[in-house]
């Protein structure tokens, strides 16, 4: 099935008001059903490479993978086609990356972040390392659905600080997870049902600590007609608030169902492949 009958997805991406470059990355296969979102570290413009192998490679084997066979189809382990390539290509891209860190001196100690959605049989399968971040607009419930691999959510975890005293940190960029940082990686991926009208928001941290979540999700709400002109408005805000870091954002809009083909020839060639 062809998912850009089904979803709306508009990217944007802009260096902030301090920096002069931009170490995120995006990317979206409206055909294929998938986003990706990348916020790179590390040292002069190692960043921007770090974010742009993992939006590259990603985006190329997911396709790959996607065209191979439908990303509904189970598995002998019973995870989705869509569960087992992120898994796979996540862990590969982390390898690729750490490889260029290692063997390139003026690449050492980069690194990413990833989030990526991929939409199908009326599910997203989500896949996320770091701290950028995927929230879900469903009527006017507005909530994350990542949770953010950093100091910072581990001491509200354990109880040591609150949601409060967490947004006036000084440690928000401190992650615990990231890509290319270490030889191994785990990805953590989640499936959760989608309903047409959801809106769904991938954001780099640049958007998030820059604006309260409740601001974020009144523009979604009240813009998500016009995703281009919601995806502009969600970067002024961050840039009016002092733009301190690069921020991008992916906004994908659901139209309709997309149930996977379950008839008997789907079976079949389901079986073959």
């Amino acid at each position: 099935m062809e998912m850009n009958a089904v979803l709306d997805i508009v990217t944007r991406s802009d260096p902030g008001m301090v920096r002069s470059n931009n170490e995120d990355a995006v990317m979206a296969n409206p055909a294929r059903g998938f986003a990706v979102l990348a916020d790179g570290m590390g040292g002069y413009n190692a960043g921007e490479v770090a974010s742009g192998m993992a939006i590259a490679l990603l985006g190329t084997e997911l396709e790959k993978a996607f065209l191979e066979r439908e990303p509904s189809s189970v598995d002998a382990s019973g995870k989705s086609w869509a569960h087992v390539s992120l898994e796979t290509h996540m862990i590969r891209v982390n390898s690729a990356i750490y490889q260029a860190a290692q063997s390139q001196p003026q690449y050492a100690g980069m690194g990413t972040t990833l989030v990526v959605g991929v939409f199908h049989d009326n599910r997203m399968t989500v896949g996320h390392i770091g701290d950028s971040r995927l929230y879900r607009m469903r009527g006017e419930d507005f909530q994350q659905v990542t949770r953010d691999h950093s100091l910072l959510q581990e001491q509200i975890d354990s109880g040591l600080i609150t949601p409060e005293q967490a947004r006036h940190s000084q440690n928000k960029n401190l992650v615990t997870r990231a890509v290319g940082v270490d030889p191994e990686v785990v990805p953590e991926i989640h499936e959760h049902a989608v309903l047409p009208g959801d809106v769904y928001l991938f954001c780099s941290d640049g958007l998030n600590d820059m604006v309260e979540d409740e601001e974020i999700g009144m523009t979604v709400g009240a813009l998500s007609a016009n995703l281009e002109l919601c995806s502009m408005q969600l970067i002024q805000m961050a840039n009016d608030n002092g733009g301190r870091d690069n921020v991008s954002v992916i906004l994908v809009k659901v139209k309709g169902e997309f149930p996977a083909a379950r008839g008997w020839w789907a079976r079949l060639l389901a079986w073959f492949k």
